[in-house]
């Protein structure tokens, strides 16, 4: 793996860091193929079961994609776009089977705020800002956020950031519904943490399962995503065996028991 990102493990979470805080993680040729390795990797991994996304320093998630170097050569920007996941780093995290959790450490830019949208939680710190500069640059979004989001905030907020290249601080962020929470900033690895120890807590199976139904369904209309769970509820719970269920309510019930929030 390259130093360009690092896994650590912890039990059953893997710990992914985009690491070039000299540059704010801005998302190089090289930082992208990483990152794109890493979360194949993670996917492959059957010991994991959750994934936390961060940048490593205290400045950026990551500034997008590094412009220095486009400024040099622009050989390589179609290759972002790249369908497969083994090439495009968005594609992989969306790929991943795991809940993927981005802890949101300072500034998500452009391609950086596509980065983030990619994951299925965020949790930010009070040092996070978004901003999409895409129509300043002049580049169009590849990774989806012109799609993405519009469905999360609503169309004229998403024009408001897209059109203007303005900021978008944590807080709002978490009113606007982009982000599910915000805690201080040396607090931010451990809450993701220990919400991706929760999440692997529940059968790994029955999560990949769930969180694939949830994606699918969100990609169609409100009455066709009904349909799919229809069907696929219909046929999963056939084989849910009753003896199974009562161990899993018991368990349930002690673990409600033991949860202060």
């Amino acid at each position: 793996m390259s130093d360009l990102v690092k896994i650590e493990r912890d039990g059953p979470v893997a710990i992914v860091t985009l690491n070039r805080p000299e540059a704010m993680n801005a998302l190089s040729k090289g930082l992208r193929a990483a990152l794109a390795q890493a979360m194949v990797e993670v996917d492959r991994d059957d010991d994991i079961r959750a994934v936390v996304l961060t940048g490593a320093g205290t400045r950026a998630f990551t500034a997008g994609l590094d412009l220095k170097e486009l400024g040099a050569d622009t050989s390589n920007l179609g290759a972002a776009n790249a369908e497969g996941a083994e090439e495009n780093p968005v594609k992989a995290i969306e790929q991943c089977r795991k809940p993927v959790i981005g802890a949101i450490n300072g500034v998500a830019i452009t391609g950086g705020f596509e980065v983030a949208l990619a994951c299925d939680i965020l949790i930010a710190s009070e040092n996070a800002r978004f901003a999409d500069t895409h129509a300043r640059i002049g580049i169009m979004p590849g990774w989806g956020l012109s799609q993405k989001l519009s469905r999360m905030i609503g169309i004229s907020r998403a024009k408001e950031l897209s059109l203007s290249g303005n900021f978008l601080d944590a807080q709002t962020a978490c009113t606007w519904g982009l982000v599910n929470r915000v805690v201080s900033a040396d607090q931010l690895l451990a809450i993701a943490k220990q919400l991706a120890q929760d999440i692997s807590t529940a059968d790994p199976a029955m999560v990949r399962a769930y969180k694939n139904l949830i994606d699918v369904g969100y990609a169609q209309s409100f009455a066709d995503g009904l349909g799919i769970e229809h069907r696929i509820s219909s046929e999963a719970n056939r084989a849910v065996d009753a003896e199974a269920v009562e161990a899993r309510r018991l368990q349930v019930m002690e673990r409600g028991r033991t949860q202060t929030s």
